[in-house]
């Protein structure tokens, strides 16, 4: 099984996602784009290295003289400069070069760190995608976005920076921890609310196969989740317009997951990002309760969260001053008219923000009641 799908920039070839179930064609993909003459440099996380790096390590056989292997610790706290400075040290003191490629063997943590170390390194070296889980197949693996938090806010350092091309082994889900397979639901779920009512309700209809990780219903989901992250990265490569849209549920999210010292998954704090949205688009007439109601239960089905215990929202609305979408001292906030059809809104304010975030904060009051 191999599918593909060609991300475009200006109407030109720019990468090709892969999409199957093992290992087997990575060295060839790659050879036949020129990154197998030279040092290849596999950056894993300690999570993932024990069990997938021995299987890409074979499947590279005719070279495996020039693989080397860069292990960091897993977890998002290893997403700092400082990690990038230890990953730019092995790569010198390895002798590596403008012609040698990386390879991002991971989940968006790894892919994200790969990218940035690709980007800056020698002002620039080739790269390629190795997604493990879904959160990185459906999202963070698309679209070139690099980046590292710094001082514990999300992303803030980082850099636009294309792969050469994105290799999808859908088997490796197969080792996912549920709650981590779940966290990156949050991200499926949010491309068919804010562009495709028809996948949103194939999502609900193939609950249980998505659930039992059905493999042939997993292919279809990533494969259309790709398809949606495709249309806005070709339509803005470099979030200057409509690709911001894409973090529906992001704004909030973000500040919720700095808040928590990143104890909840970026899925989770994504899960309730968006039942935050969809909560304002109701109080701003643009949803009913019905549909606001739906859309915030349709995440418990998948273990995602729906509220949080007793935060400080005012804390929280803080901390979301800080995110990247702000625009002139404004949030460029996403909300949704309707499943399927998100847009870009600047009027959001404070107290709207304040009234969504009462609604997901379960406080020791509540629990009285």
């Amino acid at each position: 099984m191999t599918e593909r799908l060609e991300i475009l920039n200006n109407r030109k070839h720019c990468y090709d996602i892969v999409f199957t179930d093992n290992f087997d064609s990575l060295y060839e993909e790659m050879k036949n784009l020129n990154l197998t003459d030279n040092k290849i440099c596999i950056i894993t996380d300690s999570n993932v290295e024990q069990f997938w790096f021995d299987k890409i390590y074979e499947a590279f056989s005719p070279v495996k003289d020039r693989v080397y292997k860069c292990v960091i610790p897993a977890g998002e706290s290893s997403k700092n400069l400082e990690s990038i400075n230890s990953i730019y040290s092995y790569l010198i003191e390895s002798g590596f070069d403008r012609k040698s490629v990386l390879i991002a063997l991971g989940g968006g943590v790894v892919g994200d760190m790969t990218g940035f170390v690709a980007a800056t390194f020698l002002r620039g070296i080739s790269y390629v995608q190795v997604p493990t889980t879904l959160l990185s197949q459906c999202d963070s693996s698309i679209g070139g976005k690099t980046a590292v938090d710094f001082n514990g806010y999300k992303n803030m350092i980082g850099a636009f920076y294309m792969p050469s091309f994105v290799y999808m082994n859908l088997s490796t889900l197969s080792t996912l921890p549920d709650r981590q397979y779940y966290s990156g639901f949050a991200e499926v779920m949010k491309y068919g609310i804010i562009k495709d009512e028809e996948f949103y309700n194939w999502l609900i209809e193939n609950m249980y196969e998505i659930r039992d990780k059905e493999t042939e219903t997993l292919i279809e989901m990533v494969y259309r989740s790709c398809q949606i992250k495709k249309y806005y990265v070709e339509k803005d490569p470099k979030e200057k317009g409509d690709r911001v849209i894409l973090n529906f549920g992001h704004t909030i999210g973000h500040a919720i997951e700095k808040y928590m010292n990143f104890e909840l998954f970026h899925g989770e704090c994504v899960a309730l990002g968006c039942v935050c949205a969809a909560f304002i688009s109701m109080k701003k007439g643009y949803l009913d309760s019905d549909e606001f109601y739906e859309i915030r239960d349709m995440f418990v089905p998948f273990c995602l969260p729906i509220s949080v215990d007793d935060i400080d929202t005012k804390e929280v609305l803080r901390l979301s001053k800080s995110d990247k979408k702000m625009d002139n001292g404004i949030i460029r906030f996403i909300l949704i008219k309707k499943i399927g059809k998100a847009f870009i809104d600047t009027t959001v304010t404070d107290e709207e923000i304040l009234e969504a975030l009462d609604e997901i904060n379960f406080t020791e009051e509540d629990a009285h009641e």
